[in-house]
């Protein structure tokens, strides 16, 4: 028996309207970051693999703004929408 739970796959969904707001968050800390200076897709990789939000600038609010999303919600939307164009 136990062995028949193990080989069952976990479902993990995120729901059309949270995918919209992870991308409008996505975009902001993205603009955020340019208008400092930064490599956005640099910092942002980092923050994701780090979890440390000193990756992410104070600016606009975007550090805090990002840490409304669990990293795991941003890899699924990013890889989402990697694989959807």
């Amino acid at each position: 028996m136990n062995d028949k739970l193990n080989n069952l796959t976990m479902k993990f969904s995120v729901d059309k309207e949270e995918g919209s707001e992870i991308r409008n968050i996505l975009n902001d800390v993205y603009v955020a970051l340019k208008e400092k200076g930064y490599n956005p897709i640099n910092q942002i990789v980092g923050y994701i693999l780090s979890g440390d939000p000193t990756y992410i600038t104070s600016h606009n609010n975007a550090r805090n703004i990002i840490r409304k999303v669990e990293r795991d919600e941003l890899i699924e939307e990013l890889l989402k929408n990697y694989l959807e164009r």
